[in-house]
């Protein structure tokens, strides 16, 4: 099979080696020549074989749609995009809608495993039409850990379904990463406890609350025991306040993701608390999110 893929950064380019490792021909475009196959899009569309596959992974919002609006202009009839990076889910109708008015077929894909896919696999969510999820599954399996394939793939629904799935696992995961720093900075408080991070390393086994990300905050720990290289700065990747709005609109109780979402505003002006400290080494083990060293100054990014 070959595959088009756009966006050669932490995750792409490691999906990229995961997907030749498989045996799938991928051809690959970067804006830096250093990663790229290709010089261009018009280059990377002419070395693919009609009906073309080509998966977008590129920062969401008006990057994305750049990338869709040229290739609109340069792929056929019966070729099909997937947008694999973190758009919003009310971005797939419009973006399916674009390209359907040239004959172009359409699919969404929320990507889980951060920069550690390339080993372990990747979690996939995808929306679109049986006809090409099922065409595109050969990505997917190349992509998916080794194992059954409904433990780390699901085909959701529509277009926008996959992206919406992806919007709701990572409002969960800000909840769950904000009650183990919660945890970290009450340990830290007492007295008593002399070896924090030994606690966070004996969850590891056995625990009702291990998990890869407690196991990733046990692993942080272990490089600055303290986290004292670290300000307790937290961006957010947009998805948990998209979450939060969903939640307002069906009227659906948020309040633990709701809390961690506003926890991250407010390490924002000044706090410095161990606790997000915590949450931000947890964003920089498992994803390579960038961390505000002490000292710096912090600096919101857009979303």
């Amino acid at each position: 099979m070959q595959l088009g893929l756009i966006g050669l950064g932490k995750m792409g380019g490691n999906m990229r080696d995961r997907m030749k490792a498989a045996g799938i021909d991928v051809i690959g475009y970067d804006t830096n020549p250093e990663l790229s196959d290709v010089k261009d899009l018009k280059e990377l569309v002419s070395k693919l074989e009609p009906p073309r596959n080509v998966w977008v992974m590129v920062p969401a919002g008006k990057v994305t749609q750049s990338v869709i609006d040229e290739l609109g202009g340069l792929l056929d009839k019966g070729d099909l995009v997937i947008d694999g990076g973190n758009s919003k889910f009310t971005d797939d109708a419009k973006h399916e809608k674009e390209l359907a008015e040239k004959g172009i077929e359409f699919a969404d894909c929320g990507v889980s495993g951060g920069v550690w896919g390339k080993e372990n696999g990747y979690a996939l969510m995808a929306g679109g039409s049986n006809a090409n999820i099922e065409r595109l599954m050969p990505v997917f399996d190349a992509l998916r850990p080794e194992g059954p394939r409904d433990e780390s793939f699901c085909h959701a629904g529509d277009v926008g379904a996959g992206h919406y799935v992806k919007m709701v696992h990572n409002g969960i995961e800000y909840g769950m990463m904000q009650a183990y720093a919660e945890g970290y900075e009450l340990l830290e408080a007492k007295e008593i406890v002399k070896d924090v991070p030994a606690a966070f390393k004996a969850w590891t086994r056995g625990t009702v609350v291990r998990s890869w990300l407690q196991e990733l905050v046990a692993a942080a720990l272990d490089k600055d025991p303290g986290l004292t290289q670290i300000e307790g700065f937290v961006n957010d990747s947009g998805e948990g306040r998209w979450t939060v709005q969903e939640a307002v609109e069906y009227g659906v109780p948020m309040p633990v993701i709701s809390a961690s979402l506003f926890q991250r505003f407010f390490s924002r002006q000044g706090t410095d608390s161990p606790a997000m400290k915590a949450v931000a080494a947890m964003r920089n083990e498992f994803g390579g999110h960038a961390v505000t060293k002490k000292g710096e100054k912090g600096v919101v990014t857009d979303h």
